[in-house]
Formats: C-alpha cells, structure tokens, sequence
C-alpha cells in the first residue's frame, strides 16, 4: 500500500466519523484526537512543582532508596517504561513523570518556552529537583535516576550540576552528552529516507488538519502519526506505539534551544564521583561500542554493558529482555549501594 493509500485509510473512517457528528466532537476539544491531559482530566495522578502540573506515579514504600524514571523524547512519555515499577516489589521507591509539555502533563506555548532564551534546558533540570523533593522523604534517602535517551542526557546534566544529590545513574543510549554528538548521532541514526517519508506525511496530512504553534491537541497528534519504525536504531514492532501522547511543542522547542545554544549535558561530571551504569543496543546500528565509550567518557565510573537482540529504548519494552536482562542487571546494579 502507498503512502497516500495508507493514509487515507487511516484517515478516512475518522473524517467520516468527525463529520457524522461535528457539532458533537471536534478535532480541536480535549480528548477528541489526542489522551486528555491532567489539566483536562482531574482523575489523573499528578502533582504541581515548579509552575506545572505533571502526570507522575509512585510505587513502593515511601521511605525506601528512590529510583526516578526519566522518559526520553524530548516530548515522550513514560508508559513505555513502566515495567521499571517491578523494582517496587524489589524494596524500591519507583517514581515515575511526563515531563512538563509533555505526555499527559501539562501544555505550555511555544513563546513560554522560546522567552526562556539560554535557560530553557535548566528547567527540565528545576522541575527534576523539584519532584525529587516532592517525594523525598527524609534527608538520607538515596536517589538513584534511570533515565532513556533523551531521559538519559537529562539524568547525566542532573547529576553534573547536583552531585551530591545523586547517588547513582543507569542511562541507556542518550544520544549525547556533548553537543556535537547530539548533533551527530541525530544524523547517524536518522536516514534520509525515514526523513523524506515524514515529511511528505506531514505535507499530505495538512490538507486535512492543520494546527496553529499552541493548538497542542492537533499538534501532538500529528507528531504521533509521524512516529516510525526506524532500521538504524532497531527499533521496531515491539516499542512501536508504546506512549500516550507526544508533545510536539516541547519537542520543538527543546529541539530548537538545543540546536541555538548548544548546551553541555556533561558540564560537572568531573564532580560526580557516582557508579554508573551505561545500556547500549546490539540492533542500534549507531550506537555500537565505540560510540557508547566516546558519549560516557565524561563519566568518572562507568559500566558500559550491552543487550543483545533488541534496539534503541527496547531493553524496557521486550518482556524476555526486560525479565532475563535488562531488570538482573538493574537490580544487581541498585543492590550497590
């Protein structure tokens, strides 16, 4: 089936359904194309830090070494990394968020995010202090991030700028911690195919719904249409469609700031003196082993372990891989400290 025929066919049962009953339903109210946010949906768990309300979840006592899961994206959410709430049953305080823009939290303008200029990734760093003071409950207890790809860049500038505040990490495939390998695994792991197909998919898709800078429901919704499949990285039927709702607005403008300003997800992890634990893919075919040793040499201690038989972000989404692999491996990394 072409393109164009596969998308009509996607389309085309929705569009008549839309038009049977458009005084009804509207693309543009909540919940019609898109999950409803938690500004939309008060029965969603969430809480409010730093200025936003964000979808989170805890699981595991309270007072128990906290294990913070920080999904990637930037603009995804955490539901493709929920089997990590195993670790509760382990003796685990597992926290779990949507970034602010994000998943099922709350939306923010495209201007909110350009004003903060320079400071906009530093955010992302406040709202993260922010949730771990939320949920911390005495002064001694331990923090240990999780965090994949995106999530893995922004646990690393966390632990860079707060030390002693983190007592461990397990990252698995951020793209980068410097810039220029941002930049360049961004062009490694992307063909030009893959790109062309979303382009011409969004060019087609705009002759039917079509989305101003903040109309976030239309907007997330066609940036999860445009969610591939992707050869290089591996990542294929199995971690396909495992998200609630992307936030194309956030993805933009973290996209664009980084692009702009080029910040430093390495910056003081000279200072961070903490194990860490370092997931690459064997069916990434950019992220093989010299890749992962040039993106985590800024780490002082770091572990570099390989799962085979998956790609990028599959390692949590595979169940033979996350019960037999992936989970041992955190558990004897978490059972550490």
């Amino acid at each position: 089936m072409n393109q164009k025929n596969w998308l009509w066919a996607f389309l085309l049962p929705g569009a008549l359904a839309l038009a049977s009953c458009a005084k009804e339903r509207l693309i543009n109210e909540p919940g019609n194309l898109v999950p409803k946010t938690v500004m939309e949906d008060a029965s969603i768990p969430a809480i409010t830090v730093n200025g936003a309300t964000l979808h989170t979840e805890a699981f595991g006592h309270p007072d128990s070494t906290m294990v913070v899961v920080i999904h990637g994206g930037p603009g995804s959410d955490y539901r493709a990394l929920l089997n990590c709430k195993e670790l509760a049953q382990e003796g685990y305080r597992v926290v779990f968020y949507d970034q602010r823009g994000s998943g099922l939290s709350e939306r923010f303008s495209a201007d909110f995010y350009e004003s903060l200029g320079a400071e906009l990734v530093s955010l992302f760093y406040d709202d993260l202090h922010a949730l771990i003071g939320h949920y911390r409950t005495h002064p001694g207890q331990k923090v240990i991030l999780i965090g994949d790809s995106w999530g893995g860049m922004l646990a690393a500038g966390y632990a860079g700028r707060r030390p002693g505040e983190v007592q461990g990490l397990a990252v698995s495939e951020p793209g980068g911690l410097k810039w220029d390998d941002v930049a360049e695994y961004v062009k490694r792991s992307r063909s030009f195919k893959l790109w062309s197909e979303i382009l011409n998919d969004a060019t087609y898709l705009d002759q039917f719904i079509t989305g101003d800078e903040d109309e976030h429901q239309i907007l997330d919704y066609k940036m999860g249409l445009h969610s591939s499949v992707n050869e290089i990285t591996g990542e294929g039927v199995h971690a396909a469609n495992l998200f609630w709702r992307n936030g194309a607005a956030c993805n933009a403008s973290l996209i664009g700031a980084g692009q702009e300003y080029e910040p430093d997800f390495s910056e003081g992890l000279d200072q961070f003196g903490a194990p860490v634990l370092f997931f690459y893919t064997e069916k990434n075919a950019a992220y093989q082993l010299p890749w992962a040793q040039k993106v985590s040499a800024p780490f002082r201690h770091v572990e570099l372990f390989e799962i085979t038989g998956v790609g990028h972000s599959e390692m949590y989404t595979v169940g033979q891989v996350w019960n037999n692999v992936t989970k041992p491996k955190l558990l004897t990394f978490l059972q550490s400290f």
